[in-house]
């Protein structure tokens, strides 16, 4: 605790982003950097709670309380405002590997279960994590950590998702021999393609790459493991492998039309916008490009938010984006207290981009797409909506549609962000991995590892998708369990 009655004198104050009018012009991050005496004195805010839940890392009726990396939030803060940056740096790389990616991409789990924020806004977690890991990096003060320690075993982490780089990360600091493969040109999974520059720049993924390099670890791109390298092949190679290759199946919209030209999925619209944006020579791909056309995206989560700002910058001519459940309430409802993680309706950098853009807010909540309309060309022209109504019979969520909502809405382009439904199939079959009823592969629960003897799974394609920082704790307590097999092996 750095000053007893900060949070009494102190407001949060949060970091400041870049103009709307100027952001929407490139693709550069939209938030500014941070003021490091402002950073103090909002580190000063974290009060002597007794309890921090913003450590706490537990699940509560299925739901989140604190950071599930378990970050020790008050000593860093602590370290913070006493101006020892470094030791910040350090006590905050103890479990969370990446706070530079993190700190820009993790709903701040912790300030959701921050005890300030019973009662008032809570301290500013995840902007002092995003200052304390730049402070460092930028300034070139975070070196590579040789491992104290070497082993001969050798580890095959497939993957290189945030999963996979935080089993890497650690499984290499505990002595092991490690290479990370990866199906894409660049390194990265997740945090490459399939989140925007404007959130995370990429050169912060490829300079931890680089950094984990320094450090021992091999990294083999272009490697799509049950085809150009064989299973086989591996296991004669390594001791262990981890698989950590997400939950990349994505959902289909499923409705008359869904198969029109025009028809795209989030994430290879992402991955082209982000391929586009780091070629030395850009390729457009017309089909994946929003410029001058009327785009829908269906999803109302965080990935359909950055195929809209992606959209916004690509010039599209307009843009809806269409959500299926009502809009969450301002504040939190009697069924969901303190410290669980507030199911609240939150800010949200592209609505402000679309108010600047567009004039209006782009997201409609309660509709969803009945079907696809096409031109003799086999080309998307428009999509029919309507409107829904939600009710409890029988304790369940019934959906209805209401008669006369029916809408029919010009569109060239349709995105669909509609979630994952879990991993890929076609390695999980060649593998004969046991498969649970979730479609996931089958783990003992505390040991991560698979029905096979020397194989672990873990991050999303274990757990299903969910979160960049739920992934790097599987990663990490993945690693250590694969360590623990190693020594007996």
């Amino acid at each position: 605790m750095g000053k007893p009655t900060g949070f009494i004198e102190y407001k949060r104050i949060e970091a400041k982003e870049r103009s709307i009018k100027e952001r929407i012009e490139d693709y550069k991050e939209y938030l500014l950097p941070q003021d490091e005496e402002g950073l103090k004195i909002q580190s000063a805010r974290c009060m002597d709670c007794g309890v921090p839940f913003c450590q706490a890392g537990l699940i509560v009726d299925k739901q989140t309380v604190g950071c599930p990396l378990s970050n020790l939030i008050p000593e860093v803060n602590d370290l913070v405002y006493h101006d020892r940056i470094a030791a910040a740096y350090d006590r905050l790389t103890k479990t969370n590997p990446f706070p530079e990616i993190t700190g820009r991409v993790c709903p701040a789990l912790c300030e959701g279960s921050c005890t300030l924020g019973e009662h008032e806004p809570a301290v500013t977690i995840k902007d002092i994590e995003r200052f304390v890991a730049d402070k460092m990096t930028s300034s070139a003060k975070a070196k590579p950590r040789l491992p104290k320690i070497h082993s001969d075993k050798r580890v095959a982490v497939i993957g290189s998702g945030p999963a996979g780089l935080a089993c890497a990360d650690l499984l290499n600091q505990l002595g092991n021999e490690v290479t990370v493969f990866e199906r894409a040109d660049r390194p990265g999974g997740l945090l490459m393609y399939g989140i925007p520059n404007m959130k995370l720049d990429k050169s912060l993924v490829l300079n931890r790459v680089e950094l984990m390099k320094a450090e021992g670890i091999k990294f083999i791109l272009n490697a799509h493991i049950g085809s150009g390298y064989s299973f086989h092949e591996l296991i004669q190679g390594f001791d262990a492998i981890v698989l950590c290759l997400g939950a990349t199946q994505e959902r289909n919209l499923s409705v008359p039309g869904d198969y029109l030209k025009g028809v795209v999925t989030a994430m290879s619209y992402l991955t082209s916008s982000t391929k586009n944006l780091l070629a030395d020579k850009p390729l457009k791909n017309a089909l994946l490009d929003a410029g001058g056309k009327d785009v829908i995206v269906v999803g109302g989560g965080d990935t359909g938010a950055d195929c809209v700002a992606t959209a916004i910058r690509q010039k599209a001519r307009s843009v809806s984006q269409l959500e299926i459940m009502p809009a969450l309430p301002p504040y939190r409802k009697n069924d969901n207290p303190w410290p669980l993680w507030p199911a609240v309706k939150r800010h949200s950098y592209e609505q402000e981009e679309a108010l600047e853009f567009f004039g209006k807010d782009l997201k409609e909540y309660e509709t969803t797409v009945k079907e696809i309309l096409g031109t003799p060309e086999g080309k998307v022209k428009g999509v029919k909506t309507v409107k829904v109504n939600w009710s409890i019979e029988n304790g369940k969520n019934i959906m209805k549609d209401i008669s006369g909502s029916e809408q029919i809405r010009p569109a060239e382009l349709v995105i669909t962000a509609l979630g994952f439904t879990g991993p890929e199939k076609a390695l999980l079959e060649q593998l004969n991995l046991k498969i649970d009823n979730y479609g996931m592969p089958e783990t003992e629960n505390i040991n991560y590892k698979s029905n096979l003897p020397m194989l672990f799974v873990a991050g999303d394609m274990r757990r299903g998708p969910s979160l960049v920082v739920w992934a790097l704790m599987e990663g990490r307590q993945a690693a250590k369990q694969c360590n623990d097999y190693l020594k007996n092996v």
